[in-house]
Formats: C-alpha cells, sequence, structure tokens
C-alpha cells in the first residue's frame, strides 16, 4: 500500500426527504440513510463493508459512484474531489471507478449478447478501434474471468448464476478500473460458487492492482478477501481494524454481537457457545435515537451513551472504534485510520 488513499470518504451524509400529502407536500422529516461516514480505501487494498441489511452499505456505494447524490460530505478520489462535479465530468471517471451489482442475472441486459454486454464500456467510452480490436478484447476479458471465448455469442439465460457474476465481472474490468465497487456480489450464489468468484477476485487483484470496496454481510467470505473491514451500524461506521484483529479480538459490542451470529460447523461448539443476544429491533433511520445508535439494543450501555455520540477515533495498531467503553484508550484526537 501506498501513503495516499486512493478513496477517502469524509463525513459522507445520504438523506432521502420524507413528505405529506398528495398536491401540497410537505417535508416532515428525513430518512438517514448515510449519516456522517468516514473511511480510506488505499490502491491494492480490499476494504470489507458489512453490517445489518438496511444499514446503509449500498447507499454508501451508490452515493461514491454519484449514482446518488450526497447530502453533505466530502468523496474523493485519486487526491480530486469528485463531489460536486456534473455527470458530464464524471463521465471519464466512470472508466476508474466500475461496478459489481448482487444480481448476476438482472444487472444484464437478457436482449444482448455477452460479446456485446462485455464489450458496451469500450464503445461508450471510445475505446474500440476497429471491429477486429474489439471482438479481440472482449474475448481476452472473457477468458480473463474463466469463461471460454466462444460464450460470447450466447445470451445470458443461456448460463448459470456463477457464470453470469463472470461476466459481470468482465464487464467491469473493460475499462481497466483502478477501484471496482463489489455490492453483495457474491450472496445471490451457491457457497461453492461463492468460493470460486471470491478467488476470482483475489486473483486478478494480485495480477491487476485493483482496490476492492467489498459490501457483505457474510463475514466468513469478507474474511477471505478483507485487508480491513469496517462495520456499519445504522449509517454510521462503529468499527475499522484490519481483518484478523477485527475477527479476533472485536471491541464494539455490536462488532461482537455480529461475530456471536456466525454458526460454527461443529455442533458441540456450537451447542456450548455463549451467544449474546440483542434485545429489541433495529430503530428508524427516519428517526434513529439519540447519542450512540446502538445503545437502545447495547448490553454493554452506559448512561453517557444515550446523549453522547462516540466520534470514530484512532487506536494503536492501526484501528478505530466509535464507542464510549474504550474512550480511556484515546487522547482526545480523531485520527486518520492508517493500514
Amino acid at each position: 500500500m501506498t501513503a495516499e488513499p486512493l478513496l477517502q470518504v469524509e463525513d459522507l451524509r445520504v438523506h432521502f426527504p420524507v413528505t405529506e400529502g398528495v398536491v401540497f407536500k410537505r417535508h416532515v422529516g428525513s430518512v438517514k440513510a448515510v449519516d456522517g461516514v468516514s473511511f480510506d480505501l488505499y490502491p491494492g487494498e480490499t476494504l470489507g463493508l458489512v453490517g445489518e441489511s438496511g444499514c446503509g452499505k449500498s447507499t454508501t456505494a451508490l452515493a461514491l459512484l454519484r449514482m446518488l447524490e450526497p447530502t453533505s460530505g466530502r468523496i474523493l478520489f485519486d487526491g480530486r474531489d469528485i463531489t460536486s462535479l456534473s455527470q458530464r465530468e464524471m463521465r471519464p471517471l466512470r472508466r476508474e471507478i466500475q461496478m459489481v451489482y448482487q444480481d448476476p442475472f438482472g444487472s444484464l441486459n437478457p436482449r444482448m449478447k455477452v460479446r456485446d454486454i462485455v464489450g458496451e464500456p469500450l464503445v461508450v467510452h471510445g475505446l474500440a478501434k476497429d471491429r477486429k480490436a474489439y471482438r479481440m478484447r472482449v474475448a481476452e476479458l472473457i477468458e480473463r474471468v474463466g469463461l471460454l471465448p466462444d460464450m460470447a455469442e450466447r445470451y445470458p439465460h443461456e448460463f448459470s448464476g456463477g457464470q453470469r457474476q463472470r461476466i459481470g465481472i468482465a464487464r467491469a474490468l473493460a475499462l481497466e478500473p483502478k477501484l471496482i465497487i463489489c455490492d453483495e456480489a457474491v450472496s445471490a450464489l451457491d457457497v461453492s460458487i461463492q468460493a470460486q468468484i471470491v478467488n476470482l477476485f483475489k486473483d486478478l487483484q494480485d495480477e491487476l492492482g485493483i482496490a476492492y470496496l467489498f459490501i457483505a454481510h457474510d463475514l466468513s467470505v469478507v474474511r477471505h478477501i478483507s485487508d480491513r473491514v469496517a462495520v456499519m451500524y445504522l449509517g454510521r461506521i462503529v468499527e475499522v481494524a484490519a481483518h484478523d484483529q477485527l475477527f479476533s479480538n472485536p471491541r464494539h459490542p455490536y462488532t461482537e454481537a455480529l461475530l456471536e451470529a456466525v454458526p460454527v460447523p461443529d455442533p458441540v461448539l456450537e451447542s456450548q457457545r455463549d451467544h449474546q443476544l440483542l434485545r429489541g429491533e433495529v430503530p428508524s433511520v427516519t428517526e434513529p435515537p439519540s447519542g450512540c445508535r446502538f445503545h437502545p439494543r447495547c448490553p454493554k450501555v452506559l448512561e453517557r451513551c444515550s446523549n453522547d455520540l462516540p466520534l470514530l477515533e484512532g487506536e494503536p495498531g492501526g484501528r478505530a472504534v466509535a464507542c464510549h467503553l474504550h474512550d480511556h484508550l484515546h487522547d482526545g484526537v480523531t485520527d486518520r485510520l492508517q493500514p
């Protein structure tokens, strides 16, 4: 990793207005889907982003691509502030930031052959010099993701789910991006196929030096592929750490609960585990709790947790946690997290 981040996200917020009325609409509140997210991502690194459904992971991804407009905050890519760029100014940057979607069938046009799906980015960005070069590049991309060149003449419905996801990855690779955002890219696949796709991602990273923002809810997948992991709860990041640190010694009570919810394949060991069950339901993103967002469900809640919002502060060893339980470890200064 280099000293300079490829992607810097600073206090990112994405709020959706809530209105009442049919003719005369009035603003009555906001859905705070992302509410103050900050993190760095370095070249060639994989940052896992995990959390329960509805915590804001996919909204964060769409905001980074400017497919959703941020309410506030800053997004810097390769040292350039892209937060307020117009869609026309964003177009050249989209060559460097690509996305692999969750549904490998819904993200592919069923009326297009694989050759045209994979090659479309080349045409859109004017990179197809001639027909021969176009076909050679498409064949190279298809082979790189483990498919046969003659599969280019088929349609998406003729492939399995894992093969369709490989097509989506080939399309994302077409423009030689520096960053690929994987939004639940393996969650719709069988477990055996998940392993193959994750290994493909790792091989491509080793070969091409691509950085990944890997969004998932399956912690075993995140543990296998990620260099660092960020844990998200109700629109905010509550802990960031190297993957081995996070899984061996979680510091935030929510992270502990997530890890304890992962079943152990040995039935004897599973029966002996002391599970920490979370009380209550996930609060509404329209009216999030004051103070720490997790305090209504936290088994280790302190008096100040209901009033004071904990900051994501750096700790020794290159990790960060937003929890009042660990305030004595900080010097009161919020540090940027370094890998």
